[in-house]
């Protein structure tokens, strides 16, 4: 009779250290990122043209950054198996294990005369990304039609981000942020 209330009185005492034990912490998301990694879209065409392409490394995330003269209001941003060229398709190799293709709602020329707003001086290399912890390469894929289009290699299917910033004056810019981990 003793074993049992004995053994009664351990289980009893496990129980109720079960029922109020915490819960295993779940992990926080990574610098409190929460913006996923499926296909972001915006607006509608515009007659803004593209001025610049820029970058930055940040602590939780890689920037890049579109310069547009005017006010842009559209984008499309996704991942993709393979960035084309528009018009032609023709492929345009990326390092990294993951594609984004990044299209703006506005040419890199200027429509009335159709010159060129944007001249990279080296299409495949839009920004240097050495030292970056998620891009790996940002190429020009080619202004055709009224769309801009701009190939992000990086580093694996990462969550990301993509906004305006409206100024100073008359431009706007397309913002990118991809996560360097989930």
């Amino acid at each position: 009779m003793k074993f049992l209330k004995t053994w009664l009185a351990i289980v009893g005492l496990l129980a109720a250290f079960i029922m109020v034990a915490p819960a295993p912490a779940q992990a926080a998301p990574y610098c409190g990122i929460t913006w996923g990694s499926m296909e972001k879209a915006s607006g509608s065409l515009t007659g803004a043209s593209v001025t610049n392409v820029r970058a930055g490394r940040h602590a939780c995330f890689d920037r890049m950054v579109i310069d547009l003269r005017g006010h842009a209001n559209g984008f499309s941003v996704k991942y993709v198996s393979l960035v084309s060229q528009p018009g032609s398709g023709f492929p345009v190799p990326l390092r990294g294990g993951a594609d984004l293709h990044v299209v703006v709602l506005a040419p890199a020329y200027d429509q009335a005369t159709g010159l060129s707003t944007y001249s990279p001086a080296n299409r495949n290399e839009l920004v240097n990304t050495a030292g970056f912890a998620t891009f790996r390469q940002v190429a020009m894929a080619g202004s055709y039609e009224g769309y801009t289009d701009i190939g992000v290699g990086v580093r694996a299917r990462l969550p990301f981000r993509v906004f305006f910033l409206n100024g100073p004056g008359n431009t706007t810019r397309i913002v990118l942020d991809v996560a360097h981990r989930w």
